[in-house]
């Protein structure tokens, strides 16, 4: 681990996102609204960011072409996070983050279109596959109550795009910019559309806000934050074709298992098929 740094924050990544996808139901079905746990995560990002900042001395970058590109990353990224926080109320996680985990299809096709980048016949298998297992895991057995219609799909969609244009952009600042800098104005975006959050939460309905509240989603969106963050120094110290893989393709399948184990369910054998050719896809497609 001493010659490879970027293993540690690689791994640390993919188990604290994997236990994260899987534990951020359980504050909302004990009812704690997902708009306040949107501000909760908010919030975690804030003293990551300082960790990050001291590291560096405390230079962050403010030109403009900075500010710019690090709040459309923070935008994205925090945008969302914010329509995650519904659709996992609306639809299971297992089923969820396999989808998002395929956001590399976005992000790889937007290179090809305006960096002019050229890309391999493995990830065009990757997007075609990707589209298939998209198709299976949205399937619905007659008289299913597993989920409510199609919204978690809508919204797991949206994410995907939202995040898959999110790299596209960072992969364009990380050439000019600092990640640490990057990882800034990513916490401060998500802070930004904290009052977005509040105005959206209904106060009328009744709000747990013991132990399984706030509290225990403080502690999950940490995993969040401080994924994130191992992230950044993964790539820094890493390559982003090992990394991406191990963090795209693996925390989801983390997600999946610890999900079907918490909640006890069994998807049908079309779903498992669906879920295991996006994990394929997930690797075939990451960078």
């Amino acid at each position: 681990m001493k010659n490879k740094p970027w293993l540690l924050f690689a791994l640390v990544t993919t188990v604290f996102w994997g236990a994260w996808g899987a534990l951020i139901e359980i504050p909302g079905r004990a009812g704690f609204p997902v708009t306040l746990g949107y501000i909760v995560w908010s919030l975690t990002m804030i003293p990551c960011a300082l960790v990050a900042l001291a590291v560096v001395k405390w230079k962050l970058e403010y030109d403009l072409k900075s500010i710019l590109y690090g709040s459309i990353i923070g935008f994205l990224g925090a945008g969302g996070q914010l329509i995650l926080f519904h659709a996992v109320m609306e639809g299971p996680a297992y089923l969820i983050f396999p989808i998002i985990s395929l956001s590399p299809i976005v992000t790889v096709i937007l290179s090809v279109i305006f960096l002019k980048e050229t890309t391999s016949k493995r990830h065009w298998v990757g997007i075609v596959i990707a589209l298939v297992a998209i198709l299976l895991m949205s399937y619905q057995e007659p008289g299913s109550n597993d989920h409510r219609g199609y919204l978690w799909l809508l919204l797991a969609i949206l994410v995907f795009l939202a995040w898959g244009t999110q790299a596209f952009y960072m992969k364009k600042a990380n050439n000019t910019m600092k990640a640490e800098s990057i990882f800034f104005y990513m916490m401060v975006t998500g802070v930004l559309l904290a009052p977005v959050a509040y105005f959206m939460t209904d106060f009328s309905q009744e709000i747990n806000w013991g132990f399984k509240g706030p509290y225990l989603n403080a502690i999950i969106m940490t995993l969040n934050s401080i994924g994130a963050l191992t992230l950044v120094y993964a790539i820094r110290y890493g390559k982003v074709i090992i990394v991406t893989p191990l963090t795209n393709a693996v925390a989801p399948i983390i997600t999946i298992v610890l999900s079907l184990i918490i909640y006890a369910v069994i998807p049908s054998p079309v779903i498992i098929t669906g879920i295991a050719i996006a994990m394929v896809a997930a690797y075939l497609i990451a960078d």
